[in-house]
């Protein structure tokens, strides 16, 4: 059975959930690689609506094992608020594994994170971090003073790297961020002991998981978080996450080798969007682009922002499938283009008088970029057609048009938010 990694091949929101969750249904186990609750995929069901932050959203199907990789850094709160919320709504949820090498969210993190945010704001120099502790919490791993999960499970060596940490982090706050707020290292030990109690039947050395589980020729799905241009090394830097949401992030955040994998499916929308700051080539700021926000229910999961919004960026796309070799493309959201009678697709940009197609690593550079345009034909409602025949030429030759730009074969058109609102092109 093929493995697959679903990625985010835009600024993320491309509704990934939706793919992943239907991809599911055949899959055995499901695996999330990377970041932690500052990212937000909603999956509809029969109306009812879930959203997942941490959980891989394969849980909804029962019997398949999920699993949270050693690339995600793990909030035990906000995990243990997402399986009760699941438990219920019914939702069985003993096939959990969490990794015993996961990096820890610890309470510090999050006002470190938010003093920072807060401070960056002042300058007009702010990221826009979910203030989720994210960020402060891979600069520790990074920095090698994080705490793992699986150190919950060794009583002393967990209180000593808390009491250590702490003493580092109190200080930070107050003399470099001039906060009030200090943290008691007996208080958080007591909490995290609580935590580490309900979450001991998930912990599980999930490297040999996911291991048996391809060598045994189970279907892997791997599901990834965030975007492309989010990605810490390859995205809009410093508008970036703090990890890599790209298909080679799968692999280390998963803990298994590239040869493991078999197909790379990245998630697009028919437009695209973007939260927070950072440059945008084919941002439309006017009524247009609020138009497609409110039809396209544009606001973060996580957050709740109002997302920017835009057309469709081949530059982007093209660069998607370059840096995580895709295979194939899931376009998602074109019905939300319904009525727009003209419909542009950005082909290249415009940068010091020259036509490019590749997408620039300078932000000033980016900046600079006026996008090229291609007009193409609109359509009408098609929400409710569910074969690739059905739809309307002008669909149609949109779709591949931007098989053409990207490089890419598109296998996977979203016509609407539900499970059956999924178009398969063989």
């Amino acid at each position: 059975m093929p493995t697959k990694v679903i990625i985010g091949a835009q600024w993320g929101d491309e509704g990934k959930a939706k793919i992943i969750d239907i991809l599911s249904e055949k899959a055995d186990v499901v695996v999330r690689c990377q970041g932690g609750n500052n990212a937000g995929h909603t999956v509809t069901v029969n109306e009812e609506v879930y959203k997942f932050h941490l959980i891989p959203s394969g849980i909804l199907y029962p019997g398949k094992i999920c699993v949270v990789g050693n690339g995600v850094v793990i909030d035990p709160q906000g995990m243990l608020g997402e399986i009760d919320n699941l438990i219920s709504k019914g939702i069985e949820v003993s096939t959990l594994r969490i990794s015993t090498r996961a990096h820890l969210v610890m309470p510090y993190h999050i006002a470190l994170d938010k003093a920072k945010e807060s401070l960056s704001a002042k300058e007009g120099k702010d990221i826009g971090t979910t203030m989720k502790g994210i960020g402060p919490c891979y600069m520790d791993k990074t920095e090698r003073t994080g705490i793992r999960v699986c150190d919950l499970y060794h009583e002393e060596v967990f209180k000593e790297k808390v009491r250590t940490n702490v003493v580092v982090k109190n200080a930070m706050l107050k003399f470099v961020y001039n906060q009030e707020v200090q943290f008691d290292a007996e208080e958080i030990i007591a909490d995290y002991m609580k935590y580490a109690e309900r979450l001991k039947v998930f912990i599980d050395d999930t490297t040999v998981t996911v291991y048996e589980a391809i060598k045994e020729g189970k279907e892997v799905l791997f599901e990834g978080a965030q975007g492309t241009l989010l990605d810490l090394d390859i995205g809009t830097y410093p508008y970036v996450t703090s990890s890599h949401p790209v298909t080679g992030g799968a692999c280390i955040g998963a803990g298994i080798g590239p040869t493991m994998i078999d197909e790379c499916i990245g998630v697009m929308k028919g437009y695209i969007t973007r939260v927070g700051k950072g440059p945008f080539p084919t941002e439309l700021d006017n009524e247009m682009g609020e138009h497609i926000r409110q039809e396209g229910h544009e606001f973060g999961t996580t957050t709740g922002r109002p997302r920017r919004c835009g057309w469709f960026d081949a530059v982007i796309g093209q660069f998607a499938v370059r840096t995580s070799g895709l295979t194939q493309i899931a376009l998602n959201k074109i019905d939300v283009l319904k009525d727009i009678k003209t419909i542009k697709i950005c082909t290249g940009y415009e940068l010091n008088g020259e036509i490019t197609k590749n997408f620039p690593a300078s932000l000033e550079d980016l900046e600079l970029c006026k996008p090229v345009y291609e007009e193409m034909e609109g359509w009408g409602e098609i929400s409710h057609i569910r074969t690739y025949e059905a739809l309307p030429e002008s669909v149609k030759k949109y779709l591949a048009r931007i098989e053409e730009l990207c490089g890419c074969k598109i296998t996977m058109v979203g016509v609407g938010p539900n499970r059956d609102q999924n178009i398969v092109i063989a």
